[in-house]
Protein backbone atom coordinates (compact mmCIF):
# COMPACT_ATOMS: atom_id res chain seq x y z
CA UNK A 1 0.00 0.00 0.00
CA UNK A 2 1.37 3.42 -1.24
CA UNK A 3 1.51 6.03 1.65
CA UNK A 4 -0.18 9.10 0.84
CA UNK A 5 2.11 12.46 2.35
CA UNK A 6 -1.41 14.08 3.74
CA UNK A 7 -2.21 10.97 5.71
CA UNK A 8 -1.32 11.82 9.68
CA UNK A 9 0.18 9.36 12.03
CA UNK A 10 -3.54 8.11 13.38
CA UNK A 11 -4.87 7.28 10.08
CA UNK A 12 -1.48 5.08 9.18
CA UNK A 13 -2.53 3.42 12.71
CA UNK A 14 -5.74 2.58 11.65
CA UNK A 15 -4.92 1.41 8.43
CA UNK A 16 -2.66 -0.83 9.81
CA UNK A 17 -4.69 -1.58 12.45
CA UNK A 18 -7.53 -2.64 9.33
CA UNK A 19 -4.72 -4.51 7.60
CA UNK A 20 -4.50 -6.51 10.59
CA UNK A 21 -8.30 -7.22 11.55
CA UNK A 22 -8.53 -8.03 8.01
CA UNK A 23 -5.54 -10.72 8.18
CA UNK A 24 -6.73 -11.92 11.20
CA UNK A 25 -10.69 -12.28 9.96
CA UNK A 26 -9.13 -14.41 6.69
CA UNK A 27 -7.38 -16.53 9.17
CA UNK A 28 -10.00 -17.10 11.33
CA UNK A 29 -12.71 -17.95 8.16
CA UNK A 30 -9.85 -20.25 7.62
CA UNK A 31 -9.53 -22.47 10.77
CA UNK A 32 -13.28 -22.11 11.32
CA UNK A 33 -13.66 -23.60 7.49
CA UNK A 34 -11.23 -26.62 8.52
CA UNK A 35 -12.95 -26.86 12.15
CA UNK A 36 -16.40 -27.43 10.15
CA UNK A 37 -14.76 -29.94 7.98
CA UNK A 38 -13.34 -31.45 10.91
CA UNK A 39 -16.87 -31.52 12.85
CA UNK A 40 -18.37 -33.15 9.48
CA UNK A 41 -15.96 -35.28 9.24
CA UNK A 42 -16.05 -36.44 13.16
CA UNK A 43 -20.30 -36.36 13.33
CA UNK A 44 -20.44 -38.96 10.05
CA UNK A 45 -17.59 -41.13 11.67
CA UNK A 46 -20.00 -41.08 14.38
CA UNK A 47 -22.97 -41.73 12.29
CA UNK A 48 -20.96 -44.52 10.66
CA UNK A 49 -20.15 -46.03 14.31
CA UNK A 50 -24.11 -45.56 15.54
CA UNK A 51 -25.39 -47.28 12.15
CA UNK A 52 -23.34 -49.72 12.62
CA UNK A 53 -24.36 -50.42 16.73
CA UNK A 54 -28.04 -50.32 15.42
CA UNK A 55 -27.44 -52.68 12.51
CA UNK A 56 -25.61 -55.24 14.66
CA UNK A 57 -28.35 -54.67 17.60
CA UNK A 58 -31.05 -55.10 15.47
CA UNK A 59 -29.66 -58.27 14.21
CA UNK A 60 -28.62 -59.44 17.77
CA UNK A 61 -32.61 -58.98 18.87
CA UNK A 62 -34.04 -60.61 15.26
CA UNK A 63 -31.35 -63.82 16.66
CA UNK A 64 -32.93 -63.93 20.25
CA UNK A 65 -36.36 -63.86 18.78
CA UNK A 66 -36.20 -66.79 16.77
CA UNK A 67 -34.41 -68.51 19.21
CA UNK A 68 -36.92 -68.06 22.08
CA UNK A 69 -39.59 -69.08 19.27
CA UNK A 70 -37.56 -72.25 18.44
CA UNK A 71 -37.24 -72.93 21.95
CA UNK A 72 -40.88 -72.33 22.72
CA UNK A 73 -41.81 -74.77 20.06
CA UNK A 74 -38.84 -77.11 21.48
CA UNK A 75 -40.95 -77.32 24.90
CA UNK A 76 -43.74 -77.71 23.37
CA UNK A 77 -43.18 -80.79 21.25
CA UNK A 78 -40.87 -82.11 24.27
CA UNK A 79 -43.86 -81.37 27.33
CA UNK A 80 -46.69 -83.38 24.64
CA UNK A 81 -43.93 -85.53 24.61
CA UNK A 82 -43.75 -86.22 28.56
CA UNK A 83 -47.33 -86.23 28.70
CA UNK A 84 -47.92 -89.13 26.08
CA UNK A 85 -45.10 -90.98 27.48
CA UNK A 86 -47.25 -90.97 31.11
CA UNK A 87 -50.38 -92.06 29.16
CA UNK A 88 -48.79 -95.10 27.99
CA UNK A 89 -49.53 -98.05 31.07
CA UNK A 90 -52.88 -96.82 30.92
CA UNK A 91 -53.13 -97.70 27.12
CA UNK A 92 -51.66 -100.77 27.63
CA UNK A 93 -53.96 -101.44 30.69
CA UNK A 94 -56.63 -101.34 28.75
CA UNK A 95 -55.68 -103.21 26.29
CA UNK A 96 -54.86 -105.83 29.12
CA UNK A 97 -58.56 -105.47 30.17
CA UNK A 98 -60.02 -105.81 26.80
CA UNK A 99 -58.36 -108.69 26.10
CA UNK A 100 -59.30 -110.80 29.43
CA UNK A 101 -62.72 -109.97 28.47
CA UNK A 102 -62.83 -112.33 25.48
CA UNK A 103 -61.43 -115.22 28.17
CA UNK A 104 -63.03 -113.84 31.48
CA UNK A 105 -65.66 -115.88 33.38
CA UNK A 106 -65.70 -114.05 36.56
CA UNK A 107 -67.60 -110.56 35.47
CA UNK A 108 -66.45 -109.35 39.16
CA UNK A 109 -62.76 -109.82 38.48
CA UNK A 110 -63.11 -107.89 34.97
CA UNK A 111 -65.41 -105.19 36.86
CA UNK A 112 -62.39 -104.67 39.22
CA UNK A 113 -59.42 -104.32 36.59
CA UNK A 114 -61.50 -101.70 34.98
CA UNK A 115 -62.13 -100.02 38.01
CA UNK A 116 -58.55 -100.15 38.80
CA UNK A 117 -57.69 -98.85 35.24
CA UNK A 118 -60.12 -96.03 36.28
CA UNK A 119 -58.38 -95.40 39.59
CA UNK A 120 -55.14 -95.14 37.79
CA UNK A 121 -55.98 -93.21 35.00
CA UNK A 122 -57.81 -90.50 37.70
CA UNK A 123 -54.54 -90.26 39.15
CA UNK A 124 -52.32 -89.43 36.14
CA UNK A 125 -54.52 -86.65 35.64
CA UNK A 126 -54.47 -85.59 39.21
CA UNK A 127 -50.40 -85.23 38.72
CA UNK A 128 -51.00 -83.23 35.79
CA UNK A 129 -53.65 -80.65 37.62
CA UNK A 130 -56.64 -81.94 36.38
CA UNK A 131 -59.20 -81.75 38.08
CA UNK A 132 -63.37 -82.76 38.37
CA UNK A 133 -65.34 -79.53 38.94
CA UNK A 134 -67.81 -80.36 42.15
CA UNK A 135 -71.54 -79.84 40.90
CA UNK A 136 -74.24 -82.02 42.48
CA UNK A 137 -75.52 -80.60 45.56
CA UNK A 138 -73.47 -77.32 44.82
CA UNK A 139 -75.18 -73.66 44.62
CA UNK A 140 -75.06 -73.51 40.52
CA UNK A 141 -72.25 -70.87 39.63
CA UNK A 142 -71.90 -69.60 36.47
CA UNK A 143 -68.50 -69.43 36.30
CA UNK A 144 -68.08 -73.55 36.04
CA UNK A 145 -71.33 -75.05 35.76
CA UNK A 146 -72.90 -74.59 32.19
CA UNK A 147 -77.40 -74.98 32.93
CA UNK A 148 -78.38 -77.31 30.00
CA UNK A 149 -82.02 -77.35 31.77
CA UNK A 150 -84.32 -76.22 34.88
CA UNK A 151 -86.11 -78.90 36.74
CA UNK A 152 -88.71 -78.24 39.60
CA UNK A 153 -86.56 -78.49 42.40
CA UNK A 154 -87.41 -81.45 44.63
CA UNK A 155 -87.26 -79.35 48.07
CA UNK A 156 -87.26 -75.86 48.48
CA UNK A 157 -84.02 -75.71 50.03
CA UNK A 158 -82.75 -77.03 46.43
CA UNK A 159 -83.71 -74.13 45.11
CA UNK A 160 -80.58 -72.60 42.81
CA UNK A 161 -78.38 -75.57 43.40
CA UNK A 162 -77.35 -78.71 41.02
CA UNK A 163 -79.83 -81.04 40.78
CA UNK A 164 -77.94 -83.73 38.34
CA UNK A 165 -74.94 -83.87 36.52
CA UNK A 166 -75.20 -84.50 32.97
CA UNK A 167 -71.50 -84.18 31.68
CA UNK A 168 -68.41 -83.53 34.61
CA UNK A 169 -66.38 -80.26 34.02
CA UNK A 170 -62.63 -80.35 34.82
CA UNK A 171 -60.17 -77.59 36.10
CA UNK A 172 -56.52 -77.59 34.79
CA UNK A 173 -54.49 -75.44 37.51
CA UNK A 174 -57.43 -73.52 38.10
CA UNK A 175 -58.42 -72.49 35.02
CA UNK A 176 -61.46 -74.15 34.06
CA UNK A 177 -61.02 -76.61 30.29
CA UNK A 178 -64.48 -78.06 30.64
CA UNK A 179 -67.73 -76.35 32.41
CA UNK A 180 -69.40 -79.73 34.10
CA UNK A 181 -73.13 -79.50 32.50
CA UNK A 182 -75.67 -79.72 35.48
CA UNK A 183 -79.85 -79.32 35.90
CA UNK A 184 -80.55 -76.81 38.00
CA UNK A 185 -83.38 -76.65 40.09
CA UNK A 186 -85.85 -73.95 40.04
Amino acid sequence: MAKDKNESPEQEILEEKKMETENTSEKKAGEDSANETDNVEMLGKKLMEMNDKYLRLSAEFDNYRKRTLKEKMELTKSAGEQLLMNILPVVDNFERALKSMDTATDVAALKAGVDLIYANFKDFLGRNGVKEIEATGCDFNTDVHEAVTLIPAPTPEMKGKVIDCVQKGYFLNDKVIRFAKVVVGE
